[in-house]
């Protein structure tokens, strides 16, 4: 995303046919930097851009996520986890905090998204720890974050879902 960033779209040489996940290096990071926050003249605005548009690459993907039911009962479980996807409560107190039966939660999730609360979960956890997998934080520290009780039981799920450990998603 190019916050801040005003690009020419005659001048912009990048060519993406749809929303494209970019490796943000070190230095592309600090030429965002100096775009945003140092007010270039155009001459070397116009070099940084040279420089930036040089350094995207685009980044293969396994998507991760889910959409949000529509039930208002699962829908309320869901942002409670969107809030705070380390919460710890089960399936079955999150049903009586929503006023449901458990198993009415479990087919409200599976009807709202095509998968099962437990699976909906992951990918949510999963899908939160991007952002901290892509800034570097310690897997650690990430696993924590996204209610995982160990860094094991993290890059487990995510190999499982996605197929690669945690350190590769990025890389490839």
């Amino acid at each position: 995303m190019f916050s801040g960033i005003f690009l020419d779209p005659v001048r912009t040489p990048v060519d993406f046919p749809a929303p494209t996940m970019l490796r943000v290096s070190p230095l592309l990071h600090e030429l965002f930097d100096h775009l945003t926050r140092h007010h270039p003249t155009a001459p070397q605005r116009q070099r940084a851009e040279a420089v930036v548009f040089d350094l995207l690459e685009p980044v293969d993907i396994v998507p991760l996520g889910a959409r949000v039911p529509e039930d208002p009962r699962a829908r309320l479980v869901a942002e409670l986890l969107l809030t705070d996807p380390a919460d710890p409560r089960t399936l079955e107190q999150f049903a009586a905090a929503a006023a449901i039966a458990p198993r009415t939660l479990a087919r409200a999730f599976r009807a709202g998204t095509g998968i099962t609360f437990g699976h909906w979960r992951t990918q949510l956890r999963l899908a939160a720890s991007l952002p901290f997998l892509a800034s570097g934080l310690p897997i650690s520290r990430i696993a924590a974050r996204v209610g995982y009780a160990t860094p094991s039981a993290y890059v487990a799920a995510f190999h499982r879902e996605v197929g690669l450990s945690p350190g590769r998603y990025f890389a490839r």
